[in-house]
């Protein structure tokens, strides 16, 4: 699909895989908007969009905090008038030290209300814009192998939890808002090379890649999905 011109948001994209993905998105001709709880650290990723040739704005951006997701939202229709992609990305504590049996369930729900709560809290608000932007339009919901009941085991269980949910939310999403034209998809980007990963995994390119590939798919593209490199994978 043609992507010049067109606006991204790019949630928890001071580092890693947002990050990337950013950079992937304006090497597209895309301007980025870069969402990230810590500005100062965003620059770097405004950087190299910029090296890429696409515009890149920094947005202060908690996706726990309903005022900062209405200022975010102020900003891009001020700014830009349209959004055409959201790519739900920012999430937290891989919690491999825990067991569902005797897990610290303040520390879980910390977890689903970011990974969870946030990007529902974060596509609800967008969303108005989106209706009104003209074109392709897509949701990513960045989700991980950990959300798979076919291959879930005992590790992770709070993210684990809530990257099943997040799952659940792009079905619901993605039949409610197909007749819209706003496809939505879950990623699974593998398990990549980034703070939250840790050493030994795929490059963090790679990963990014796929979440691209969703965000950018044309106007017969798949929505309601689950992907891994492009390709289908089980729920």
């Amino acid at each position: 699909m043609a992507t010049r011109g067109h606006i991204a948001l790019v949630s928890g994209a001071n580092r890693g895989l947002g990050a990337e993905t950013a950079r992937q998105l304006a090497a597209r001709g895309m301007a980025v908007v870069i969402g990230s709880r810590d500005p100062e650290k965003a620059e770097r990723t405004k950087h190299a969009v910029e090296r890429e040739g696409g515009e890149g704005s920094v947005l202060p951006l908690d996706i726990s905090d309903s005022q900062s997701i209405a200022r975010a939202c102020a900003f891009i229709q001020e700014r830009y008038g349209q959004l055409n992609i959201l790519v739900n990305n920012a999430g937290i504590d891989y919690d491999t030290d825990q067991r569902a049996s005797n897990a610290d369930i303040g520390r879980v729900r910390s977890i689903v209300e970011v990974n969870l709560m946030g990007a529902w809290a974060l596509t609800q608000a967008v969303l108005p814009l989106m209706r009104e932007t003209s074109g392709s339009r897509t949701v990513v919901n960045v989700s991980s192998g950990a959300a798979q009941l076919a291959r879930m085991g005992a590790d992770a269980p709070g993210y684990s939890v809530s990257k099943t949910a997040l799952n659940a939310l792009t079905r619901l999403l993605a039949a409610e808002l197909k007749g819209e034209g706003i496809r939505v998809n879950a990623v699974d980007p593998g398990w990549v090379a980034t703070d939250m990963g840790g050493t030994g995994g795929r490059a963090v390119e790679d990963g990014a890649a796929g979440i691209v590939w969703a965000a950018t798919l044309g106007a017969d593209g798949p929505t309601g999905g689950f992907f891994h490199d492009g390709k289908t994978i089980a729920w």
